[in-house]
């Protein structure tokens, strides 16, 4: 509803990156800086300074940010107020989930409220945790559900379960003969971890750095861009790795992969986060409600 061209410049100005933004709304770069080009043309004078590489506010930018801070806040209470008047629960929603979320906790929930939901359009964005908190931030998309921590205060985040994470070994690798795995038996082994902005890596990192291991030997991890990916170099006999209990049901039956905990236990949260203004939408109070109720259930089956 509000003009495309704000939006963009709203992203380029809260990630103070052009490529960022690109990524975060679906993008080229090229019709980024399109769009940003055509505003700075309509108010006559540059909103941006890109000097030495970095992406920096004019004086004139800062205040166009500070304004559209105020234009999508406004925007966000009209059409709840609207909804709220005519008590709809249709229209669309657009859903972000982290890589590990959107593939193993997501399809059965959203497959469940849909078939109850059918007048309720779905869409789905997936990124890693960084990049989701960024669209919900940008209001590119109306919820989240990312794994690991969120910093920004504004946000609302709600907790709908925990996980536990665990490494994972081939069958015959000499970790699967213990009955728990310590950072520093890990790290006697070539590490797999996901990309930076990944919440999988963040936690893993932060555990070892926890547990007193050498910066440098969790730096020279081989990367990779997804759960299935990590696995995959698992099996292969590349390295072994940390990943989301959630994630593994299927090669634990095929005897492909090995689980062991860690000692002392790691474990994240995976939450709900939305901007506060969309909080009384009610096709989001309805898929809200619809999760909590399906995480509850999660729990009890876990117990």
């Amino acid at each position: 509803m509000s003009d495309r061209r704000l939006q963009v410049f709203h992203a380029v100005a809260r990630l103070l990156s052009f490529t960022k933004a690109a990524e975060v709304l679906h993008m080229t770069q090229p019709a980024v800086t399109f769009q940003i080009r055509q505003l700075e043309e309509q108010f006559d004078t540059r909103l941006f300074d890109r000097t030495h590489n970095r992406v920096t506010l004019t004086e004139a930018g800062q205040v166009v940010y500070e304004y559209s801070e105020k234009i999508f806040d406004l925007y966000g209470e009209m059409e709840n107020a609207i909804r709220e008047m005519t008590d709809d629960i249709s229209g669309s929603l657009t859903i972000g989930a982290s890589t590990t979320i959107s593939e193993y906790m997501l399809p059965s929930l959203l497959g469940d409220f849909k078939s109850k939901n059918a007048d309720i359009k779905l869409r789905l964005r997936v990124s890693n945790t960084e990049g989701i908190v960024s669209m919900v931030e940008n209001n590119v998309i109306d919820l989240g559900v990312v794994e690991g921590p969120v910093t920004n205060k504004n946000l609302l985040v709600e907790v709908c379960r925990t996980d536990e994470m665990v490494v994972i070994v081939p069958p015959s690798h000499e970790l699967a003969k213990l009955d728990k795995v310590t950072a520093k038996d890990l790290v006697k082994y070539p590490l797999i971890c996901r990309e930076e902005g990944s919440g999988t890596r963040e936690v893993m990192v932060d555990y070892l750095f926890a547990q007193g291991v050498d910066k440098h030997g969790i730096n020279n991890c081989l990367e990779l861009g997804s759960p299935e990916a990590v696995k995959g170099a698992v099996e292969a006999g590349m390295g072994v790795s940390v990943v989301s209990s959630a994630s593994i049901s299927k090669e634990i039956k095929l005897s492909s992969l090995v689980s062991k905990p860690l000692d002392p236990p790691l474990t994240r949260d995976f939450s709900f986060v939305r901007q506060r203004q969309k909080f009384k939408v009610p096709a989001m109070e309805e898929l809200l409600e619809f999760a909590r109720i399906y995480c509850q259930r999660a729990k009890r089956a876990e117990v």
